[in-house]
């Protein structure tokens, strides 16, 4: 599966963003789907993760009450509405594909080129 991850910018703290993630192929809804992030000098982290059907989802502390990921399987995407943006928050934002539920970004085989978020301050 081909991921393609789009809709990050730069914007002022207490701001939203909602970020989309794309899929290839007709095997997105067997997938599932996770969304990781990776800061200057700092390693890739998770953020949220979610089941193949929507059904259960987990979010990291540190985004946990501001961000909600979820799904379209007839789109072939999954979103992270983005909520009360902190300077913290700016990173490079990954969209990943798997089949374990997993915070473990090892455990995601197919992965989206990324794209910037940056929130001032």
């Amino acid at each position: 599966v081909q991921l393609q991850a789009s809709g990050g910018g730069l914007v002022q703290a207490g701001g939203f963003l909602r970020l989309s993630c794309a899929a290839s192929g007709r095997t997105f809804s067997s997938y599932v789907m996770g969304w990781f992030r990776q800061a200057p000098g700092k390693e890739r982290e998770f953020v949220a993760v979610i089941t193949q059907r929507g059904f259960s989802v987990r979010y990291a502390d540190s985004v946990k009450g501001r961000f909600t990921i979820s799904r379209d399987n007839v789109k072939n995407t999954v979103y992270l509405q983005m909520n009360s943006l902190k300077p913290e928050d700016t990173a490079v934002y990954y969209c990943a594909a798997g089949t374990s539920y997993s915070l473990g970004a090892g455990q995601y085989d197919y992965w989206g080129q990324g794209t910037q978020v940056t929130v001032s301050s």
